[in-house]
């Protein structure tokens, strides 16, 4: 997949993102991580704003599984 394609399917993934509810964003997250992955393993810059939007999908995705452990 070509940078701009890679590019391209992360903003569709933020777009869908900015929409869903906290399950949907959840399913979402490992999709999106996965292709800025790849967007920098090809030496392309990744947008501020895509990095923060993983890194705030990574921190609710940590919360989730903490949130559902057994006391």
């Amino acid at each position: 997949m070509t940078t701009h394609e890679l590019l391209t399917q992360a903003e569709r993934l933020e777009s869908r993102i900015s929409t869903a509810d906290r399950d949907q964003r959840l399913a979402l997250q490992p999709q999106f991580s996965q292709v800025l992955e790849r967007l920098a393993e090809q030496g392309a810059p990744v947008p501020n704003r895509l990095r923060r939007l993983d890194a705030a999908l990574t921190e609710e995705a940590i919360e989730d599984r903490f949130d559902n452990l057994p006391i």
